[in-house]
């Protein structure tokens, strides 16, 4: 079993050869085999015309946790075969944070879900819910 604070590492190489993470600032805080989270920063550039968390950055977010979550627990490369998204309330606040699980895996698929908060003042609120098929690359 690797350690956990050597996968975790390991997911953020992964993440620091992605050219639009590091744009949009994406941090990888945790990962464990078919677990995920993913945080970033909402600053000015990454909202829309009301003020909230743009729907793409929302929508990044529980792509790529998805996509950790389900690589994680198959252990071999892997892309977003197909997600999709309910926007639930308008992201406001500091950051976001997507939390994605596997809900089931086989040789060649995983089915994750994934939640997406906004903190505000500390306190967490849902504000989408994301699933998604996850399969083996190549």
């Amino acid at each position: 079993m690797v350690d956990p604070q050597v996968f975790l590492n390991m997911g953020r190489e992964v993440l620091a050869q992605q050219a639009f993470s590091q744009l949009l600032g994406a941090e990888l805080s945790a990962l464990a085999p078919g677990r995920a989270e993913l945080q970033l920063a909402l600053r000015e550039q990454l909202k829309q015309q009301n003020g909230f968390a743009h729907g793409g950055v929302i929508s990044y977010l529980a792509d790529n946790a998805l996509t950790y979550a389900g690589g994680t627990a198959m252990q071999v490369p892997v892309v977003t075969s197909e997600f999709k998204i309910n926007y639930l309330r308008p992201g406001l606040g500091e950051r976001l944070i997507a939390r994605a699980e596997a809900v089931h895996v086989s040789k060649t698929q995983a089915v994750c879900r994934c939640e997406v908060y906004a903190v505000a003042d500390g306190a967490e609120k849902l504000c989408a819910l994301a699933q998604g098929t996850i399969v083996k690359l190549g």
